[in-house]
């Protein structure tokens, strides 16, 4: 019995000592930006950055499509951070739902039946054309990209994968070799039966094209030979970003998507389809693939089925596919797959978008970005080219209009040329980030137009300086 008081009286003793420390915290927290900022760079290591130099922005607030630092300055989030806040800062809708879930429980293992996770499996199959069948969830798009293609691999039993060279799956060791742009370099020597091919880059083809049915007849004509060299009894899959992301914002020619799914279905092949970065309404319909009539096999996403609030990414399978997993073992398995906390905010994100009819809104506001985006082409001498589709769109930076030089060589740019252009940019409030010789535009899905006209009245101030200063 003294043993049990005393444990008692070390519990209460250890509680009071723990709310001291808390209050403690508490005054500890009171930071200013410049000590986040300092205290980030000396214990944290950052993305795709040399680390020395690192001059982070310490982000106190954001709302809709601003967000500041301490010092009260506003910033304009004209890439959506990632390409994934498509709902911008401080939804009050996935905010709520997020809350709401913690005060039931935060975690439940994936073999436990979650009302969140049931939810939201339905949402996304309803969302789907008529062929697929169930959802695998995981924690962000490089996962999905993953398991993709182990699925495919499994339920094929084959084990090439075909993907192209600029695109971008992930940057893990899966994803990494599926990706085709120089991110996958530091994982080479890579993973056997990846192989890559060419995009439909009309802008850069060396083949000048009558029309768009002439360059699909072409590509598609290519990618068949590949299958045939490469043996089309050992490939699984066939992976693409829909709409190529941050390589370019490359739309696919009329005619190629189908193209690809008629080669698909003559090799018994499957087409997977990436909507990490094009899917939740970023191009104006729901999913990428839908701007094109086709009807994938599997469909990875991520980004926009949540908006960054809590990480989620998932697995969409045919009904095939999900049947012969019905009698054969399902080689996939994540901690956190489905996440009580990431499916509410999913099923909260996805009622937001049909409540506000986002698609109605993007298509409208996107008119008016294409638009401006023409007139800067016109305006401009360093502007090459302008792609857009829905509030997904790249500006491409050459030196000369009619060589088409690019601003900077392919995976390099020793002067840190789009480093400083972005810099011009961020100046102005107006962030954004780069990739090769391009500019991402891609904000926010609840933009208005007169925040789109506002924002790029600074990009033709940027691009003006580009055209006297860098080429």
């Amino acid at each position: 019995m003294m043993r049990q008081g005393s444990c008692h009286c070390v519990t209460v003793h250890q509680h009071q000592s723990l709310a001291s420390q808390t209050l403690s915290c508490k005054e500890d927290d009171d930071m200013t930006g410049e000590e986040v900022k300092s205290m980030q760079k000396e214990y944290s290591l950052q993305s795709w950055s040399k680390q020395k130099g690192l001059n982070p922005i310490p982000v106190e607030k954001g709302e809709g499509i601003y967000f500041w630092d301490y010092e009260g300055n506003r910033y304009t989030d004209m890439s959506a951070q990632l390409v994934n806040m498509n709902v911008g800062f401080g939804n009050k809708a996935i905010n709520d739902a997020i809350k709401e879930q913690v005060d039931k429980f935060c975690y439940a293992a994936p073999s436990y039946a979650v009302e969140a996770r049931a939810k939201l499996a339905k949402k996304i199959i309803e969302l789907m054309p008529d062929n697929m069948g169930k959802v695998f969830f995981t924690n962000a798009g490089a996962e999905a990209n993953e398991n993709a293609v182990k699925m495919a691999r499994m339920y094929t039993g084959r084990f090439k994968i075909f993907s192209r060279y600029r695109s971008y799956h992930g940057s893990s060791f899966g994803a990494g070799n599926l990706t085709g742009e120089p991110r996958r370099y530091p994982l080479e020597p890579g993973i056997p039966g990846f192989v890559k091919f060419f995009d439909p880059y009309i802008y850069r083809e060396a083949v000048p094209f009558e029309s768009e049915e002439a360059a699909t007849k072409y590509y598609i004509a290519k990618l068949r030979e590949q299958i045939l060299y490469e043996g089309p009894n050992s490939v699984a899959a066939i992976v693409i970003e829909t709409i190529t992301g941050s390589n370019g914002v490359l739309i696919p020619p009329k005619g190629y998507l189908p193209g690809m799914r008629a080669l698909c279905d003559e090799f018994g092949i499957l087409l997977i389809c990436d909507e990490v970065m094009a899917g939740w309404g970023r191009t104006g319909k729901m999913f990428a693939f839908e701007n094109f009539d086709i009807k994938p096999d599997i469909v990875t996403f991520a980004k926009g089925v949540t908006c960054g609030y809590v990480p989620l990414g998932g697995v969409v399978v045919s009904k095939k596919i999900a049947e012969y997993f019905d009698d054969n073992l399902l080689s996939c398995g994540l901690t956190y797959s489905g996440h009580p906390l990431a499916c509410a905010a999913g099923v909260a994100c996805v009622n937001y978008y049909e409540e506000v009819n986002i698609l109605e809104h993007v298509n409208e506001v996107g008119e008016v970005l294409g638009e401006k985006l023409e007139e800067l082409k016109a305006a401009h001498s360093c502007v090459g080219d302008v792609r857009y589709i829905g509030l997904f769109s790249a500006v491409e930076l050459v030196k000369d209009k009619t060589t088409k030089e690019a601003l900077v060589p392919y995976g390099k740019d020793p002067e840190g040329t789009m480093g400083k252009i972005l810099g011009k940019l961020k100046e102005r409030k107006f962030m954004t980030y780069t990739h090769e010789n391009m500019i991402l535009i891609a904000p926010p899905l609840i933009i208005t137009k007169e925040q789109i006209l506002e924002e790029l009245e600074k990009l033709d101030e940027v691009l003006s300086i580009v055209d006297k200063e860098f080429i």
